[in-house]
């Protein structure tokens, strides 16, 4: 089957990503180490056979970051007032092209393990469900992917609380869905969420475990150059409900 994995960014810009971790970190070293996590999530998703990538960019203006050094993917711009929307709006453009099953994620859990997203694929064309969810420790889900766009299991959710994923499911199963739950993950958005990778096995995510391993030991990051650089490519105004970019 035609498989999209939708993958949903912020350009790394000062003040507008990881505004938690800025707290402690500062809001530069927050955005250059989102910058890191995003990098790490999409050479992640390139590397998974068998899946059409989507990039769905949140741009700060009419423009997105270049994508210097990672994988060609194509490239959207978010549209939608709230976070559901967006993901409703993401999924119905993603099967507008041709995907079948599709999933979601975000750019928070760098380190996420690609079995759990081939684990959700496999359910669903197995037909074993309609809906799959990745319950992420703080209430929220990283990970859900649809058979088709439902619109009603993103309206009337409080984005961002612990109710999120309890509210989807009830929502889902409102719906008379079948639903499957993957094994819990974890957002980066404390310092206590970067030690916890660091104390993990493994080397996936190295662009985030770098930049972790220096904030937990200086207290700033000595960040190597990301591969979001300042140059942007800007958008027509017609141009909101089509590829944007290539990189």
């Amino acid at each position: 089957m035609n498989r999209g994995l939708i993958i949903f960014a912020r350009e790394p810009v000062p003040g507008r990503v990881k505004t938690r971790l800025a707290g402690a970190m500062g809001h530069l070293a927050a955005a250059e180490l989102y910058a890191a996590m995003l990098a790490d999530v999409l050479e992640q998703a390139a590397s998974i056979p068998g899946i059409r990538p989507l990039l769905f960019w949140d741009c700060a203006g009419a423009s997105i970051p270049a994508c210097l050094g990672l994988p060609p993917m194509e490239s959207f711009e978010q549209a939608g007032t709230t976070l559901g929307r967006r993901m409703a709006d993401a999924f119905g453009r993603a099967f507008g092209l041709g995907c079948e099953v599709c999933c979601i994620i975000g750019s928070d859990s760098p380190d996420l393990p690609l079995e759990y997203i081939r684990q959700a694929f496999e359910l669903l064309e197995r037909d074993r469900s309609d809906a799959v969810f990745g319950p992420a420790d703080d209430g929220g889900y990283y990970l859900l992917g649809l058979r088709r766009t439902w619109t009603e299991l993103f309206e009337d959710i409080a984005w961002g609380t612990p109710q999120v994923l309890a509210a989807s499911l009830e929502l889902a199963h409102g719906l008379g869905l079948r639903t499957e739950l993957l094994p819990s993950w974890y957002d980066i958005d404390t310092l206590d969420d970067l030690a916890r990778l660091l104390d993990s096995p493994g080397t996936n995510a190295p662009r985030t475990r770098g930049a972790a391993a220096g904030l937990l030991k200086h207290g700033a990051a000595p960040f190597a150059p990301t591969p979001f650089s300042a140059r942007t490519v800007k958008l027509p105004p017609d141009q909101g409900n089509q590829p944007c970019h290539r990189s």
